[in-house]
């Protein structure tokens, strides 16, 4: 007999950690090869952790609700397998002939607090914090009092990663130059100003609604991208009347023979691919102060769930795809996300992001970063308007299909030269579609 350790599955170069939503197995219970053990959630999508064998659940390592790092030990689980074997399906299967669980059994005495440590859990006055969060607060210098006076965004009002790295982040923002010794020791002396949330008191007749838990996660990432990236934000009208004419032409032959309906997504997509392609400093990352120039262009789109949430599926290797073939992934993908059926793949490794707000009637909105790109696009409603057209007998006015086009980017590496240029030139493709275009 075997053990194993089932840990957390990689989903994704910008996650680090994902929620336990709940356990599929109790401990004892028989698991055979790749049925699901329990399900876990990110803030882009939710997946269930199979077993890449059979075997028996000896041990859970966490609990439902908690957060846990990618790459730690979910749970042990004892299996009469060949030593040889493979693991599977991308989840990591060590062996280990005898398990250790690591345990902190220290007691620390800090601002007359105790944190009195467990198996997986620390609490502090009856507040529970991962062993993650104890370690950084450890290696940061962060005390007891200051630790209980973070406001913690996870379930119950846990203290999560982010947190506590936010709080960091926000004390060293307001520490003195060291050329200033003495109001530097002042400063050192005061203790650190956490900004409570603004307290809002329900009237009678009020409904008060529990955000789930993907709205939650959804609030978070939105915050952490503005507080990231200074947002700047260009718009170009672009006459798409080419564009409409000849989807209205060739869609009715294209449903009989796909099956599938041909939208305005996968042209739009078409266009930004070829853009980016002229504009390849728009499909970059920031690491520090290191600029990761991409390879890949992988074209994420916003999508709603059924629930009224966004999840952004990702189509890869977009500039390796013909129009049709973009059309057939934005539909699949679309339809997964309708159906609840997206795997963690599907949500990964984007570089750039479009946003469709015309789908809601909006003329134009300024969408926010999607983290870690630096740049995101949204397409605005086709309306009819009256413009003028340049002709060789001078200059008309004609009804015209028009439509916004809004590009956000990060202010850090796209300058506005960029950030407008880019744009531009994607309408300047979209006007300039070929009426004779075969799909």
């Amino acid at each position: 007999m075997a053990e194993f350790q089932l840990v957390m599955p990689k989903m994704g170069e910008s996650i680090a950690e994902a929620t336990i939503i709940r356990w599929l197995k109790n401990e004892g219970d028989i698991i055979n090869k790749d049925e699901a053990v329990l399900e876990i959630a990110t803030d882009k999508v939710d997946s269930e952790v199979p077993s890449p064998f059979s075997g028996k659940l000896s041990k859970k390592l966490f609990n439902d609700g908690d957060v846990v790092s990618v790459g730690a030990a979910l749970a042990i689980i004892s299996s009469e397998i060949d030593n040889s074997a493979e693991p599977e399906n991308n989840i990591t299967v060590v062996e280990t002939p005898k398990v250790e669980t690591i345990k902190i059994t220290e007691t620390i005495v800090q601002n007359n607090s105790v944190i009195e440590t467990s198996e997986n859990k620390a609490s502090v006055n009856n507040k529970f914090y991962s062993p993650l969060v104890l370690y950084i607060a450890k290696e940061e210098g962060i005390s007891v009092t200051e630790l209980e006076n973070i406001t913690g965004t996870g379930n119950e009002k846990r203290v999560t990663k982010r947190d506590i790295l936010l709080y960091i982040e926000n004390k060293k923002s307001i520490a003195i130059p060291d050329k200033q010794p003495a109001l530097q020791t002042q400063a050192k002396s005061q203790p650190v100003v956490i900004q409570e949330p603004i307290k809002i008191t329900a009237s009678s007749g009020d409904e008060i609604i529990e955000m789930d838990r993907m709205r939650k996660l959804i609030a978070e990432h939105m915050v952490m991208s503005v507080q990231t990236s200074p947002h700047v934000t260009s718009f170009v009208e672009a006459d798409v009347t080419n564009i409409v004419n000849w989807r209205n032409k060739v869609k009715d032959k294209f449903k009989n023979r796909e099956g599938e309906n041909l939208t305005f997504t996968p042209i739009f997509i078409y266009a930004i691919v070829k853009a980016i392609k002229d504009f390849p400093m728009i499909n970059v990352s920031l690491n520090g102060d290191k600029i990761i120039k991409k390879k890949n262009i992988n074209i994420g789109m916003a999508t709603a769930l059924p629930s009224g949430n966004l999840i952004v599926p990702v189509i890869k290797n977009a500039d390796t795809k013909s129009l049709l073939g973009i059309t057939k992934e934005v539909n699949n993908l679309a339809a997964k996300a309708r159906n609840n059926k997206l795997l963690p793949e599907d949500i990964q490794d984007g570089t750039y992001t479009i946003t469709n707000v015309g789908t809601f009637g909006n003329v134009l909105g300024t969408p926010i970063i999607n983290q870690p790109q630096v740049a995101i696009m949204a397409t605005g409603a086709i309306k009819k308007k009256p413009a003028v057209i340049e002709t060789e007998f001078g200059d008309v006015i004609a009804i015209r299909h028009m439509m916004f086009l809004s590009h956000s980017y990060d202010h850090r590496i796209v300058d506005g030269a960029l950030g407008g240029s880019f744009v531009r030139r994607v309408a300047d493709y979209l006007e300039n579609w070929n009426s004779d275009s075969e799909i």
